[in-house]
């Protein structure tokens, strides 16, 4: 029996009422910044998410557009003197939204793509095949442009390449490792099967490394985030339940995730987002959460022995803190294995925690508004020397990437796992 019936506000109608307006937030969200808006900060959010829950206001663009201006970072929610859950706000607000008015054009499409992996396969092997078509490649900035404009892409973002196979069909179902060890699921997020794919090798290559056994459920899909920036929460539910009943297929000790988002979604999202409003399925999410770890968590918690790993060469680099993982506590464990890596030193850079700008489709409807608040941390990494900067989240590596070769820089940008696995 499901509640999904209520309108999402009304669920968060006491957490409204926590907050007092103080004005804490401004100084912390990254979309004020870029906006310079009352409505873009979590306290104006919170006003106008009162006004809808009443109807005392017209559910029109202006509203719409207001509630697309947040980035789901938590950066407000963590220095919130009144500890107001402003992104769980605004994902009720965009689900109400949704429901009064529709999804927009864009967030259809996006649902449409992600509920199906078997379209995502073919968008990518497209992409593949037909890129020399419709992108060119920049070799001074080693990126790729688009030749010419396509609806919320245009042609000035830098594009990483889609990668000739997927990760998921290089690999078969279980790789064993060694009896008594433990058994990992693979949670590998759409940007590591059809991009990133060198991540989700690293990853394999440490787990194995350890002696784990890695099981790659086939039956695995996108984890939903895109299709919860735009108010879709019906989409999120498919691909939870698809999710859920991937993972517990086999009998693992953790559900591992090399992708922030990913991670985020399954420990955090689903519970607090589908759970509550999917009684059923809350007791199977709650356990799936438990489970979830970030793969440099698990591989800390292991014990892995960075001596053994290492960049092969010295190299200076930097981190960036994705937000998903900042907000589960988990910023320590990268570094440490980063720090006790030979050849490697690393220097971090002011603001390490701060957004990137990517908040999942914010990057692609507010394009613009996402590469000013991107300025900032371009500018904190070219600001150390580094000749690298590591981070834990493909998504975050493809925002980063833009914004340094928007700079006119050439510093690399890797997965933490791609540098601990180099020696590997």
């Amino acid at each position: 029996m499901t509640n999904e019936n209520i309108d999402p506000l009304k669920r968060v109608e006491e957490q409204l009422k926590k907050c007092v307006k103080c004005g804490a937030c401004r100084q912390n969200c990254p979309a004020f910044t870029a906006f310079q808006r009352e409505p873009a900060v979590a306290r104006g959010k919170v006003a106008l998410a009162q006004h809808v829950l009443t109807d005392d206001i017209e559910l029109d663009d202006a509203t719409y557009q207001a509630m697309s201006r947040c980035l789901l970072c938590g950066s407000c929610v963590d220095k919130c003197p009144n500890s107001v859950p402003t992104d769980e706000i605004v994902i009720a607000a965009r689900e109400s939204l949704a429901k009064k008015r529709g999804l927009t054009t864009f967030h259809s499409a996006v649902g449409q793509v992600i509920k199906s992996r078997s379209r995502m396969k073919m968008g990518a092997k497209m992409a593949s095949v037909l890129g020399p078509l419709f992108f060119k490649k920049v070799p001074e900035t080693s990126g790729l442009r688009l030749r010419f404009p396509m609806p919320f892409v245009g042609t000035q973002r830098f594009i990483p390449e889609i990668a000739a196979s997927s990760f998921m069909s290089r690999h078969p179902e279980v790789i064993p490792g060694e009896p008594g060890k433990l058994r990992i699921a693979f949670f590998v997020g759409c940007m590591t099967n059809f991009v990133y794919t060198d991540v989700g090798e690293a990853a394999l290559a440490l787990f194995r490394h350890l002696g784990c056994t890695i099981i790659i459920p086939k039956d695995q899909q996108c984890c939903g985030l895109p299709g919860m920036s735009g108010g879709d929460i019906g989409t999120v539910r498919e691909l939870a339940e698809q999710n859920l009943i991937a993972m517990e297929k086999y009998e693992v000790d953790y559900v591992m995730s090399a992708c922030a988002t990913c991670g985020g979604a399954l420990h955090r999202l689903y519970p607090l987002v589908v759970g509550k409003r999917n009684p059923e399925l809350r007791e199977r999410l709650d356990a799936l959460a438990k489970k979830t770890v970030d793969a440099a968590q698990l591989l800390k918690q292991l014990g892995l022995d960075p001596t053994a790993t290492g960049a092969g060469e010295d190299i200076r680099i930097t981190y960036h803190d994705p937000c998903h993982l900042r907000t589960r506590g988990i910023s320590k464990q990268p570094r440490e294995l980063l720090n006790g890596a030979p050849g490697v030193e690393l220097v971090e850079m002011e603001g390490a925690d701060r957004c990137c700008g990517l908040g999942g489709t914010f990057n692609v409807y507010h394009y613009d508004s996402s590469m000013t608040i991107n300025d900032a941390k371009s500018e904190a990494i070219l600001a150390t020397g580094a000749t690298a900067v590591a981070t834990g989240c493909p998504g975050c590596m493809m925002q980063l990437a833009d914004g340094l070769k928007q700079h006119g820089s050439n510093v690399e940008v890797l997965h933490t796992l791609q540098l601990l696995a180099r020696n590997l």
